[in-house]
């Protein structure tokens, strides 16, 4: 089974005749390629032309990532599965007013409604968290009658600032407090775990995309302007609040990562390498729990269910099926 490769030391990474090698100052680490699904680098790492270009022949993008833990790039390698019908129906929607509203509103309600979701867990839980569960329901109805993409992300933008402001209810925690979203740099430790794992989630959607028919660059929600991609960021908004904020809250519920696996740096807070690890090994699990798929009928894990919504997507473009977002039930 292929696994992502996730690298936080410094050293060179290389072809070596048919596998991967990874060489530190302290030895070598021969990577079976065909074990390897997508691959992080997190530590100074010196890649060779050979190695990219094996990584191209092999399907496998390279997510690049600074030594505070910020996304820069993904190498993303010759595609093998493009489709020209497909990325002109991609196109006529993205250039349709009307079509390109229409889906970029069912991301919107996807997120809101996964958003309620993990509130009325919480809620159930005894936490104090109905008034922005009341704060989001009345931006879902705003989302229903927006009549434009910027109407759209104002409501998405207030909605989600009422959901984090729940965080602080839920997690009860004064080292973790939420205050309000920074980014580039986080300006504080919420604000850090937050900002890293949506980074991972980017990444994990952008794979996936690249094994369809989909062009990435072509968004709905976000504009597909000079952004590299877009349509990952679109598709990611449905999946923070199962798979990114339930880490946040485990692994701060757990005290897995504390107040102090935080560095000043940038004007900001960063994770040390060891709370990356920690952060990056609980988002792996959350990617391969499994549920019940209640079309399929059978059990698929949440980097399936990434590329079942991918596929959706595309089916909506082509005609076949109006799209509607995944939504929990939890």
């Amino acid at each position: 089974m292929k696994e992502s490769l996730y690298i936080f030391r410094d050293g060179q990474l290389r072809r070596k005749d048919h596998t991967l090698l990874f060489e530190t100052a302290d030895g070598k680490r021969y990577v079976p390629v065909e074990h390897v699904r997508e691959i992080f680098l997190f530590g100074e790492v010196d890649v060779t032309k050979k190695m990219l270009e094996f990584c191209s022949q092999k399907e496998i993008p390279v997510h690049i990532y600074s030594h505070y833990g910020y996304y820069m790039g993904t190498f993303y390698p010759r595609e093998h599965h493009v489709s020209g019908y497909v990325l002109l129906k991609q196109a006529e929607h993205y250039l349709d007013p009307s079509r390109r509203l229409a889906l970029a509103r069912r991301f919107v309600e996807g997120a809101l409604d996964n958003m309620l979701n993990v509130l009325r867990y919480y809620k159930n839980r005894g936490k104090a968290v109905e008034p922005m569960q009341e704060a989001i329901e009345s931006h879902r109805r705003e989302v229903e009658t927006a009549g434009s993409i910027e109407a759209l992300m104002a409501a998405e933008g207030h909605a989600r600032q009422a959901y984090y402001q729940a965080f602080d209810a839920i997690l009860e925690d004064e080292a973790f407090r939420f205050g309000m979203r920074s980014r580039r740099p986080p300006r504080n430790r919420l604000n850090a775990l937050i900002s890293f794992g949506n980074s991972l989630l980017y990444s994990a959607v952008l794979r996936e995309i690249y094994h369809t028919q989909l062009d990435p660059r072509i968004g709905f929600l976000h504009a597909a302007n000079f952004r590299r991609f877009s349509l990952n960021l679109d598709v990611a908004e449905v999946f923070k609040p199962l798979l990114v904020d339930r880490v946040i809250f485990r692994v701060l519920g757990r005290r897995q990562i504390q107040a102090d696996d935080f560095l000043h740096e940038l004007g900001g807070l960063v994770l040390r390498e060891r709370a990356q690890r920690v952060f990056v090994e609980e988002f792996e699990k959350g990617m391969r729990t499994t549920l019940q798929h209640r079309r399929l009928k059978r059990k698929v894990s949440y980097r399936q269910l990434i590329r079942l919504e991918l596929y959706k997507i595309q089916k909506h473009l082509l005609g076949d099926e109006p799209y509607t977002p995944f939504v929990s039930r939890w």
